[in-house]
């Protein structure tokens, strides 16, 4: 009876997140959480930047039990801010790989997107598209097209080439990039891939869930994704994952609440609302994302976009990448 009880005052607690995350992509699963355990998850949605600050500001006064935010860039920034928890979970340790998940317990992967890239099926060839690093190859001049060096989707993946290149080596590729552009680099993707599609570019460096999105309502759009780096480093992933927060009022509350969005239950929605791929390697993506193919991925772990991202930043701005 004492152990029911128990049980029951612990579900019945209610779970705060901050999430930049976007209310579309995070009510339903919140929705389904409390039909199944009765607790109440109340949320704030902004950016990652202000809710990260915010949450160092607010420090022990804080509402909120869980951060939610996109790249692992981000999450680095939450840790080394201090403002997440470390936790022990075995069911977290199980459910997320460890090349997606803070090797110290303060975050989780819970979805994967890759950045790859997209090309104009009527101008270019599948195996002309090799590396990341070939994009600044004479070949691509007047070719590519890029999102802006302002968010972090692209600092993230320079981070990852400075892991395994070195700055000077990354540099010359970026470079590259920059000599190779056909115009100025775009504020989102979404605009980034229209323009491959109008013929501005013939490639770009893309997430694919933007390309996702667009295919879904154009199923014969004339573009598809290729998969660089095959033969070496893998693809460039990234996640949207999240910690408990220092501060947290429900900590073993908002644990339970993270173990569950892991979960083979919860991992096929989180992913496939965002056309995105299940952390869990338990978990299939969906009919959709399947059809892209399979790839190798880079085994590198995602908290060194985070570590490595000032550097990377500073390296762009010296490229002349904006």
């Amino acid at each position: 009876v004492l152990a029911v009880a128990a049980s029951s005052i612990a579900w019945s607690e209610e779970v705060v997140v901050y999430s930049s995350r976007k209310e579309h992509l995070i009510k339903p699963l919140f929705d389904r959480y409390t039909e199944e355990t009765g607790v109440k998850v109340t949320y704030l949605t902004d950016k990652a930047g202000p809710l990260i600050q915010r949450l160092a500001a607010e420090g022990r006064r804080t509402p909120a039990d869980m951060l939610i935010t996109v790249d692992a860039g981000n999450l680095w920034q939450a840790a080394q801010k201090d403002i997440l928890a470390k936790i022990e979970s075995p069911v977290l340790d199980a459910n997320v790989p460890p090349s997606l998940r803070d090797p110290e317990g303060r975050w989780y992967g819970l979805s994967k997107r890759a950045r790859t890239i997209v090309y104009s099926t009527e101008r270019v060839e599948p195996s002309e598209i090799t590396t990341y690093e070939a994009l600044a190859e004479p070949k691509w001049k007047g070719r590519l097209c890029l999102r802006t060096s302002k968010k972090v989707y692209n600092q993230s993946l320079v981070a990852t080439l400075i892991a395994g290149h070195g700055e000077q080596q990354t540099e010359q590729i970026v470079r590259g990039w920059v000599d190779n552009l056909a115009v100025a680099p775009f504020s989102n993707d979404t605009k980034t891939i229209r323009a491959v599609e109008a013929g501005q570019c013939d490639v770009a460096i893309v997430n694919t869930y933007y390309f996702g999105r667009i295919q879904k309502e154009e199923p014969d759009i004339k573009l598809a994704l290729a998969w660089p780096n095959q033969h070496s480093s893998g693809v460039h992933v990234n996640v949207s994952g999240a910690g408990v927060t220092r501060h947290a009022k429900h900590p073993e509350a908002a644990q339970q609440l993270l173990e569950w969005l892991s979960s083979e239950s919860a991992q096929a929605d989180f992913a496939g609302l965002n056309a995105e791929y299940p952390v869990n390697p338990r978990v299939q993506p969906t009919e959709q994302v399947k059809s892209w193919g399979d790839f190798k991925s880079d085994s590198l772990n995602v908290g060194e976009a985070g570590r490595l991202q000032a550097a990377a930043i500073r390296l762009m701005d010296r490229a002349g990448y904006r």
